[in-house]
């Protein structure tokens, strides 16, 4: 059974018209994880790579198992306000209104090579933002990957039109 087959949906939620793509199914099936983090591990184990930076919150789980596997740093790119130290922070356009997330000024030292993973690729804002705290940080993006890609969205086109390589393991095109 592959990955794809082990995320639930939700439709209608957060609100009316979504198609949720649940990946907690995905995680609490121990052969689901498996999968999932050893095809990340299979797809980076060879690429030259300093630190993992896992986006809030989804992209803790993956990228604190990936690094830990890879034997690299793991670096949390957080919702504002949750840092203790100082920080820099990107803005990005929500659907209704903006967002901003922040990365400590220190996680990253000049050119580190850096992956950054979160569960899902929707429109493409916070990943483009952890992309530009990367590169505020003077860090060399290797790559943004993700579980779940919703090319509807245009997220992925968006990265890749940026310059950025974009992995998904899988992905809901128009269902």
């Amino acid at each position: 059974m592959p990955i794809k087959s082990r995320i639930r949906t939700v439709p209608h939620w957060p609100k009316t018209g979504i198609m949720f793509r649940d990946i907690t199914t995905l995680l609490k099936d121990p052969v689901g994880l498996k999968l999932c983090i050893d095809d990340f591990v299979k797809r980076y184990e060879k690429t030259e790579l300093d630190v993992v930076v896992g986006i809030d919150s989804r992209g803790f789980i993956l990228g604190g198992a990936l690094a830990y596997l890879l034997g690299k740093g793991f670096v949390p790119v957080r919702k504002k306000g949750k840092l203790p130290a100082a920080t820099e922070k990107e803005e990005y356009a929500l659907e209704y209104g903006t967002d901003t997330i922040e990365i400590h000024k220190d996680a990253i030292e000049k050119g580190q090579k850096v992956l950054v993973i979160d569960d899902l690729i929707a429109t493409g804002g916070t990943a483009m933002a952890a992309a530009k705290l990367v590169k505020k940080l003077q860090g060399e993006l290797v790559e943004l990957a993700f579980i779940v890609d919703l090319p509807d969205l245009g997220g992925r086109r968006k990265l890749e039109s940026a310059g950025y390589k974009v992995y998904a393991q899988t992905s809901f095109e128009g269902d």
